[in-house]
């Protein structure tokens, strides 16, 4: 990936040995030219990779399998050892609420309920994506300017850009169907939707800051106008397409047309999906089960502006300080519009990325850059980064380990590895009294913790595989661009 983002900075699918560690910060010239020795320089944003590698490590760990944890069932010795309640308060973090809006009032996990002027919570999990899309953005201005400096042309940086386009679509449709035995061509896979905006996004980087802003408020209003006044299929059955009315799937007037299967997006993509080549198994293409759906990427482009606006920040000469609350200032200013957005005229949705998503959820993961910005670029904790920085520079190739084999790597290490996993977890158990009230023998306490806690055990076993590939990898400086 490239810095901050899920790909990288170099054309093609090639391996860089040792690239470069320090960002220019000068502006983007009109045309390219060397570098001079007067420019300055500030080493390698330590909290960009390590945000990337943050979210990577979410997303390959699959939540480290508290989500699975909280599902065991409830005649389960687990129940006597660990507090069901609280597990499910977690695991609520871990995993995509079942309803359709995506903000909550605090303290409550259910969108149906309370006060929509206090729908201000969110679900971690449902935050990964925009933190995804908005490191695109971040990574963007500063790429340009490196690549700039460098000796390419302005062709040459448009090629690349367009390049990476079309290969982070195909792969997102190569994940899609790694199952299927034959292609299926569907897009809402979150480097599809990165790949079908990323060349528009690219397009506005570095260029001035109000014709920015105004594309990025273009890109809300057009979403809006397009939904809202789109009326929903006359014949609209929810039950027909997985949609639920208990769940919230089914907004009443006047926002019926924002509903889960029956909103514009949902009606484009009967038509446009139709268009490619399906398997006879599939049969043409009716809905979505989750209603996501490709027209996302429109409104997504808004969030991976916001991204930019946040790498321009961050290479601009203010002071680290100034850069700080700048971000933070720019997060609360989102956060607040997303949530009166939400209360009075565009639903909070994720899954098709509502206007009111795109500003409730920017602020959210505008505030988790800034922190990572303030722990490891302002205060010296540079150190403590190490272990993210790590995946970070290679999150391509972890996001891809992460989805095609961790469950090999897991048989794999628990196969090698499991007597003396279960061994440090007895003695754990042991240290702890934590099997007391199962009245274990201590000669057994290991064997029963791989079986109470074997989807947290299953999916550290697999990350920590990944991690200790990528600390080889950052060792021999090694990194996997596209």
């Amino acid at each position: 990936m490239s810095s901050g983002s899920p790909v990288s900075e170099e054309p093609g699918p090639r391996i860089i040995i040792d690239p470069p560690e320090t960002t220019v910060i000068t502006p983007l010239p009109k045309e390219p030219r060397p570098a001079r020795k007067h420019q300055r320089v500030l080493p390698r944003l330590v909290s960009l990779d390590a945000f990337r590698g943050f979210i990577m490590l979410m997303l390959a760990a699959h939540g480290f399998g508290i989500a699975s944890l909280a599902s065991t069932s409830a005649d389960s010795p687990l129940w006597k050892v660990l507090d069901r309640e609280h597990v499910d308060w977690i695991a609520f973090h871990f995993r995509h609420p079942p309803y359709w809006e995506s903000g909550f009032v605090p303290g409550m996990h259910d969108s149906t309920v309370g006060n929509p002027w206090l729908h201000m919570g969110v679900s971690f999990w449902d935050l990964i994506q925009p933190a995804f899309m908005l490191m695109v953005g971040v990574a963007l201005p500063l790429s340009l300017t490196k690549r700039a400096h460098a000796g390419q042309s302005k062709f040459q940086r448009g090629l690349h850009a367009l390049i990476r386009s079309v290969a982070l679509v195909l792969m997102g449709v190569f994940l899609y169907s790694v199952n299927n035995k034959t292609t299926n061509w569907i897009f809402p896979n979150v480097l599809a939707q990165i790949g079908l905006g990323y060349f528009f996004v690219y397009l506005l980087t570095n260029r001035k800051l109000w014709l920015q802003v105004t594309a990025f408020f273009a890109i809300l209003i057009g979403t809006w106008c397009g939904i809202h006044l789109t009326p929903p299929p006359a014949n609209y059955q929810p039950e027909a397409v997985n949609a639920s009315r208990e769940r919230g799937d089914v907004f009443a007037p006047p926002y019926r047309q924002w509903s889960k299967n029956g909103n514009a997006f949902s009606t484009f993509d009967r038509w446009f999906l139709n268009l490619f080549p399906r398997s006879p198994e599939l049969g043409p293409f009716q809905f979505n089960s989750g209603g996501y759906q490709t027209l996302n990427f429109v409104p997504s482009m808004a969030t991976m502006l916001l991204g930019v606006f946040c790498g321009q920040i961050l290479l601009s000469q203010i002071r680290p300080s100034r850069k700080f609350l700048a971000l933070i200032l720019l997060a609360a200013t989102l956060w607040g519009t997303g949530v009166i957005a939400g209360a009075t005229c565009c639903p909070i949705v994720k899954r098709i990325w509502t206007p009111g998503w795109v500003l409730f959820s920017g602020g959210y993961v505008i505030g988790m850059l800034a922190l990572f910005y303030l722990l490891f670029d302002f205060l010296p904790f540079q150190i403590l980064a190490r272990p993210l920085v790590i995946i970070g520079v290679n999150s391509l190739l972890v996001y891809f380990l992460g989805e095609l084999t961790t469950r090999w790597l897991a048989a794999n290490v628990l196969r090698h590895f499991g007597g003396v996993i279960q061994w440090m977890l007895g003695q754990l158990a042991n240290a702890t009294h934590l099997l007391q009230n199962l009245g274990t023998p201590p000669e057994q306490a290991g064997a029963v913790m791989m079986t109470l806690f074997h989807p947290v055990i299953h999916a550290v076993s697999a990350v920590l595989a990944i991690w200790l590939i990528c600390w080889w990898l950052y060792r021999q400086r090694v990194f996997l661009r596209l």
